[in-house]
């Protein structure tokens, strides 16, 4: 059984993607609690808004925030999320996998309860999951990692070790092996 977030508990122990949204639609609303680090919230039935000028970590949470199209460049920017888009978060278990955007080369990583999971991608710690992603941003934006591997096509050959990189537990340097032994050495 999923657990269920609220005012109450939102802040202990979660993930959650809030979605950007412009200052104006808070106006209006009641704060409902400001933080020791200067964080807003504004609390609904359905959800909550938070205002903030530090996303990412927070405390023992992890908190993104989807940014919106022409959004401001002020550092301080709101969210919204509803309760049910909480969802937990610890360092030790396999909550997490990792995504690319083929499109802006952007990586990121999201929860195993996230409806969008197709339980493909590996699932792995929050330590292998950052390493992970390291690993992701180095295939897919420099050409060295695959300096002795005899390719004819470095975007198919990204794709691979990607693919590989998301979906199994291999180590990078198993799949660079892998590749290796597949294309050749250059």
């Amino acid at each position: 059984m999923q657990k269920i977030y609220d005012k109450t508990n939102f802040h202990k122990h979660t993930f959650c993607i809030y979605r950007e949204v412009t200052l104006t639609e808070i106006n209006g609303l009641k704060l409902s609690y400001t933080s020791k680090s200067g964080s807003s919230y504004y609390f609904t039935e359905k959800g909550l808004y938070r205002v903030s000028n530090h996303w990412g970590r927070a405390a023992n949470c992890r908190w993104r925030l989807l940014p919106i199209e022409n959004g401001t460049t002020s550092k301080t920017k709101a969210g919204y999320a509803d309760w049910t888009d909480f969802y937990p978060n610890n360092e030790h278990e396999n909550l997490f996998y990792v995504e690319v955007n083929w499109e802006t080369n952007e990586v990121s990583f999201q929860h195993k309860n996230n409806p969008e999971y197709n339980g493909k991608a590996h699932l792995r710690n929050a330590t292998e999951t950052a390493k992970v992603i390291r690993h992701l941003n180095e295939v897919l934006t420099t050409d060295n990692w695959a300096k002795y591997i005899n390719f004819e096509d470095i975007i198919a050959l990204r794709k691979e070790a990607v693919t590989m990189l998301t979906d199994t537990n291999s180590s990078f340097l198993e799949i660079k092996r892998k590749l290796t032994a597949a294309y050749g050495t250059a």
